[in-house]
């Protein structure tokens, strides 16, 4: 009889490490590849048996916290993301994102702290940091199979849990580790030269971009729009400047750099619903959920916040597709959206009860409060739609 559940869990912890390896495919760990890129490409030129530490480092940095974090699940029985609901959580890694952006700009050793700073920790240090900041940045929004493994998981003892969360961290970090134990895999690369010090440049811009990403929830919604425009301020003076000095691989750098700068700027810092054939959301409260179940009337809820860039994305492309706002309109639905960027007992309890672990996620429900379709991390306009127009047909 205990076969059964062996081979479950076993199954669990496989797809927990798949579900971290395809985290990294998500938008949420943008903010982390100049982290990850700086530490392999300092020890690409080292010998093997440091190549060797410097990728158990990395692995240990991330461990270090998605074993921590499966901890308070077990204990505390937190959501995935819990933590950026803090507003300290949250001030303390913009700083540190500023400031790893000014390390990388001038190309600066991370400090180490005394503690760390014998012969060998001096050296495996960064990639331990690097690693432990990685897991953070990675923390705040669900991918593929994430969402199946954590519901999964909470309703384990804490071993499992434990063995699961661990298992998130070894697939987030396998790639890099891999880069760094066969640093022949980059020899295609060209030789270094003055486009490296423009792509170094362009990783420490991505770095101020993440810091103004997750600023939003620190700062008065009237200012967080200035704040990408200054940024993008920032990236054109500095895109004319070596636009005007480089040539070659240089200035196609720079150009595509800026123009991606622009369109980032312009989607986040426009505001949301602007557009006639657009979804309006109405902001969750009890009342209006309470009020449109004893209508029988469907609804969709989206669950969302500020520091999740994945659900951002979700607002901004699939969620403002005119289809969504048709859908919606031909069965008559409601949707509502909860924003669980600060902390609330009550919607934190409606995103556990609905079956959400992790953001993005949105359930659709048909007239008689059946969920009809649940969806966790990223997904298409098309799957969407199919799932509204199911409650249109159920009813009588």
């Amino acid at each position: 009889m205990d076969q059964l559940p062996s081979l479950l869990i076993a199954g669990q912890i496989m797809m927990a490490v798949m579900a971290g390896l395809l985290l990294n495919l998500t938008p949420c760990v943008l903010p982390a590849i100049p982290i990850k890129v700086r530490t392999i490409l300092r020890e690409a030129g080292g010998q093997r048996s440091h190549r060797v530490l410097a990728a158990l480092a990395f692995t240990a940095g991330t461990l270090t916290f998605f074993l921590t974090l499966g901890g308070l699940t077990a204990l505390l029985q937190w959501n995935w993301g819990t933590l950026f609901q803090s507003t300290l959580f949250v001030a303390v890694l913009v700083a540190l994102m500023v400031g790893f952006a000014v390390i990388t700009w001038l190309d600066l050793p991370i400090p180490v702290p005394t503690f760390a700073a014998s012969a060998h920790g001096r050296r495996y240090f960064e990639a331990y940091v690097s690693g432990l900041l990685s897991a953070i940045l990675a923390a705040p929004c669900a991918g593929p199979f994430l969402g199946g493994v954590l519901a999964f998981a909470v309703t384990q003892p804490t071993p499992v849990i434990m063995g699961i969360f661990g298992s998130i961290g070894l697939g987030l970090s396998l790639p890099y580790a891999v880069l760094m134990l066969r640093p022949e895999w980059l020899s295609r690369l060209p030789k270094a030269g003055p486009w490296t010090l423009a792509i170094r440049e362009v990783l420490a811009l991505i770095l101020l971009a993440a810091a103004v990403f997750f600023s939003a929830s620190l700062v008065p919604k009237a200012v967080y729009p200035w704040l990408w425009w200054a940024w993008l301020a920032l990236v054109l003076v500095w895109g004319l400047r070596r636009f005007v000095q480089g040539s070659g691989a240089v200035r196609v750098i720079t150009a595509t750099a800026t123009g991606l700068a622009l369109a980032v700027t312009v989607v986040f810092a426009s505001p949301l619903g602007s557009g006639e054939d657009e979804l309006v959301w109405q902001p969750y409260s009890a009342e209006l959920l309470a009020d449109t179940k004893a209508r029988g009337t469907p609804y969709l809820l989206e669950f969302t916040a500020d520091w999740c860039i994945n659900c951002k994305v979700l607002e901004r492309t699939v969620y403002k597709e005119p289809a969504v706002a048709e859908a919606v309109a031909r069965a008559g639905m409601v949707p509502i959206q909860v924003d669980v960027t600060a902390s609330d007992p009550e919607k934190d309890a409606l995103l556990t009860a609905t079956g959400g672990q992790a953001l993005p996620f949105a359930a659709i429900f048909d007239a008689d409060g059946t969920v009809v379709a649940r969806f966790t991390g990223l997904f298409d306009t098309d799957s969407l739609v199919e799932a509204i127009n199911r409650t249109e047909n159920s009813q009588p």
